[in-house]
């Protein structure tokens, strides 16, 4: 089963779930400017909200990796926003790319929000969230 982490992350926290779910599943985490190369059976894609929603980047990552995306997975972290998760799912299927229900969303630190945060916790959390996922799709 071929698996990809790519993600995109201003201030690091999503990097650092990208990282985290990367390591439990044994491949390299990768920003969304490097394109998949092959079919790949799950994509997880990271992202967090910013001013006016999900970053263009990640958009047009999907709509040029659509036709090698397998199963979408969702992460994302936000200091105040909900999940990024209905905002990756509109671009997803305007691009024919199954995405699952699944996801895994914590707070991400900004400015004096949420200090420390994505936490040890949160890391922990989001690769077994990972873990979970390639093992129900085995």
């Amino acid at each position: 089963m071929k698996i990809a982490v790519r993600y995109y992350s201003k201030g690091g926290n999503t990097e650092k779930l990208a990282d985290a779910i990367a390591e439990a599943v044994g491949v390299e985490a990768e920003t969304v400017d490097r394109p998949l190369d092959e079919r790949t059976d799950i994509v997880f894609l990271g992202s967090a909200v910013y001013a006016n929603g999900i970053d263009e980047s990640v958009k047009r990552f999907l709509r040029k990796n659509a036709g090698y995306i397998g199963t979408l997975y969702n992460f994302s972290t936000a200091a105040v926003a909900p999940s990024t998760y209905k905002q990756v799912k509109k671009v997803a299927e305007e691009n024919d790319i199954a995405m699952s229900e699944k996801e895994y969303h914590c707070k991400g630190s900004f400015l004096f929000l949420n200090p420390g945060r994505p936490n040890a916790g949160d890391l922990t959390r989001a690769a077994a969230f990972a873990k979970i996922v390639c093992q129900n799709a085995d």
